[in-house]
């Protein structure tokens, strides 16, 4: 800890940029209580999180992160459209080998099959807030960012796994038991499934929607549900549940014999029951394909045109990047102890030689003569000092250092 501290409170340590501002802003107490708070939060993080030391361990611990989704209620359009994302970035951390992924918002979006207004508006109201994902680094150039799956709010007690047992079931409807929720805390779903289904156009909003992927996640995860079962294994309210049941019927995706739901053989990959199956109902029309039932409700080409789109803004954003390249002077190498170092340009705010003048002052380059309201910095830049601003240059340099966290945090 005290090695850290002398560390962070070296005025060379690049690192403790941040404490250091708060020592010049607020005292040595208050740099010194930041250090102990996040040093404590650091091993409450280590200390809860388990060592991942081979391979098998990395699939171990996410196979249990999707468990913990699958059981996890998502409520409402907004919760299933972050349940779409969330599992975006598990797809990714799959690809990745760990937690630690890196990924752009437009693959995120293609891979989800929503848009990137929806996209930010998941990350920014369920799923940051929720600890279940935190961008560590923001993406520049042709690099994507880099984020972290958490393990969402609270802690996980014990081992569940939501396709190896139930996790609860409504009480005896003839007994008029049931809970003051319509959704009970828990869920049982097949995360694998939407995953593979949710980039389809059939499940854009204007068709089938995120309802229908939780109700055929939950079916797939516990056959023949009744519409009480899937309240509670879907997460999906009494009349949505009814609505979306509907919706499946019409292209008979699903079936129902007396009060539990099914689906049908092939209803994964967008086919309905057969002509020579039992159909469950003369004006059911057994659907060809995910790509004839997005058809039907007019989001044919939705993920189509996204990823034209996408490819359009990252076409443009590249030349804009080479643009800039173009214009950026050549860096200024020499030579020291038999290797390179790259002389740092000169800053806009940095003084030129001929406007120096002894003692710190700055010459007029119109007059030639010393302008009273500049000064020279210890670091070769202009301060304007006036009379309404006399705060010294520790003061200043400590109010840009905190504008700066602060820009680098909204951003």
């Amino acid at each position: 800890m005290n090695q850290l501290t002398d560390l962070l409170m070296h005025p060379d340590h690049e690192g403790g940029r941040h404490t250091q501002s708060i020592a010049l802003r607020s005292g040595q107490a208050r740099a010194l209580a930041y250090i102990h708070r996040v040093w404590e939060s650091a091993n409450a993080t280590v200390s809860s999180t388990k060592e991942v030391e081979s391979r098998q361990d990395v699939y171990e611990d996410l196979a249990a992160l999707r468990d913990r989704i699958e059981l996890t209620p998502w409520r409402g359009e907004r919760g299933r459209t972050a349940l779409r994302v969330l599992r975006a970035h598990l797809n990714f951390a799959e690809v990745a080998g760990g937690r630690l992924h890196a990924a752009s918002e437009r693959q995120a979006a293609e891979e989800a099959g929503i848009s990137r207004q929806t996209l930010r508006h998941a990350y920014d109201t369920v799923l940051k807030p929720g600890g279940w994902l935190r961008r560590l680094r923001i993406g520049r150039g042709k690099e994507g960012s880099s984020w972290y799956l958490g393990n969402g709010p609270g802690g996980m007690a014990g081992s569940r796994f939501s396709r190896s047992q139930t996790t609860q079931f409504p009480p005896d409807p003839a007994l008029e038991e049931w809970s003051t929720s319509e959704t009970a805390p828990s869920a049982d779903i097949d995360s694998t499934v939407i995953s593979h289904l949710m980039a389809h156009d059939a499940f854009a909003p204007r068709a089938l929607g995120s309802s229908a992927l939780m109700i055929i996640g939950a079916l797939y995860s516990r056959p023949a549900q009744t519409v009480g079962d899937l309240v509670i294994t879907s997460s999906v309210s009494r009349a949505t549940v009814y609505r979306t049941l509907r919706r499946l019927a019409k292209h008979a995706l699903v079936r129902h014999i007396g009060e539990t739901w099914t689906l049908a053989p092939d209803a994964l990959e967008g086919f309905g029951n057969r002509l020579l199956q039992a159909v469950t109902d003369r004006e059911d029309v057994p659907s060809q394909g995910w790509d004839a039932v997005a058809h039907q409700y007019g989001a044919a080409g939705i993920a189509a045109r996204r990823r034209a789109l996408h490819a359009a803004e990252r076409a443009v954003y590249r030349q804009a990047l080479d643009r800039r390249a173009e214009h950026r002077t050549s860096a200024v190498v020499i030579a020291r102890d038999g290797r390179q170092v790259v002389v740092p340009a000169l800053h806009a705010a940095e003084v030129p030689p001929a406007w120096r003048a002894p003692e710190g002052c700055v010459l007029d380059p119109a007059t030639g003569r010393v302008a009273p309201d500049w000064r020279i910095a210890t670091d070769g830049r202009l301060i304007l000092i006036t009379p309404a601003d006399q705060r010294s240059y520790d003061e200043l340099a400590a109010a840009h250092a905190e504008a700066l966290s602060e820009w680098e945090s909204a951003a």
